[in-house]
């Protein structure tokens, strides 16, 4: 694969060396590789985070793109490494959950066990297998290198919690806060298709006895309720965000990721 993209997503941070390893290791491997950066400033161990930051990137990038992703607390125990094909595109990481937002996205994904050790650096780090084992595989598949020839495929991969929302009878749908970003603005696992615009109009955010019923197209938009300067917003991840005005949500709402929110249409 000629100019192979790869793409980089860790809870490393850039102050040490992980992230120059990783880098060093496939170009080793792979020489003409174009190397990407998302983030190395998820949350330490936080596979949630990770899952989403990939889910909201991953899009962006071309056909054949191979995506790296190490947020590892399981690093070094029985987890399993895998490769993952969906979306003409290529996930290679631990086996904990971290690709399965996009999985469920777009299914049906082949998933492989990478079992073939030919391909790993040595020694194996028990505790760096995103420059050992993660890296070199990724290379190895920039080179052309099948995932069938890395190991056998898989059905029984790590699944998180589905993305989806889920009604709670007429007029009630229940969902949760995915994410939470630098601005404090809440991101939940609402779309546009489930709260319409038609619904928008006639209901209203409810989380942590706090009701949000203003909706806007940008956040500048001029406030038309008194939900206390909270306002929901569709963000370009194509989520519904809480949000408030040069503001953190969380902080007001003492919101934290996972926490449930309903959409209740009004009787």
């Amino acid at each position: 694969m000629a100019q192979a993209l790869i793409t980089l997503l860790t809870d490393f941070g850039t102050a040490d060396y992980f992230v120059g390893a990783m880098k060093g290791v496939i170009l080793s491997t792979c020489s003409s590789a174009r190397i990407i950066d998302i983030t190395h400033e998820v949350p330490a161990q936080d596979i949630q985070s990770a899952a989403f930051t990939l889910l909201a990137s991953y899009e962006s990038f071309p056909v054949g793109t191979i995506h790296v992703a190490v947020v590892d607390p399981g690093v070094g125990s029985a987890r399993r490494g895998i490769i993952g094909k969906c979306a003409e595109q290529i996930f290679v990481g631990p086996d904990n959950g971290i690709f399965n937002y996009v999985f469920q996205r777009e299914a049906p994904a082949r998933v492989f066990n990478i079992q073939n050790e030919e391909f790993f650096r040595r020694p194996v780090s028990a505790t760096f297998h995103g420059r050992d084992i993660f890296a070199p595989v990724a290379a190895a598949l920039a080179n052309g290198v099948e995932a069938t020839q890395l190991g056998s495929e898989i059905s029984d991969w790590v699944r998180l919690e589905p993305l989806a929302p889920v009604r709670r009878g007429k007029g009630t749908i229940e969902g949760r806060v995915l994410h939470i970003d630098r601005f404090g603005n809440c991101i939940t696992n609402f779309t546009d298709e489930d709260v319409t615009e038609e619904n928008k109009s006639n209901g209203a955010l409810l989380i942590n006895g706090r009701r949000i019923s203003s909706f806007r197209r940008f956040f500048a938009e001029k406030e038309t309720t008194g939900d206390g300067g909270l306002f929901a917003i569709t963000g370009s991840a194509g989520f519904l965000e809480i949000a408030a005005r040069n503001l953190s949500a969380a902080q007001i709402l003492n919101a934290k990721v996972g926490q449930t929110v309903l959409f209740s249409e009004k009787d």
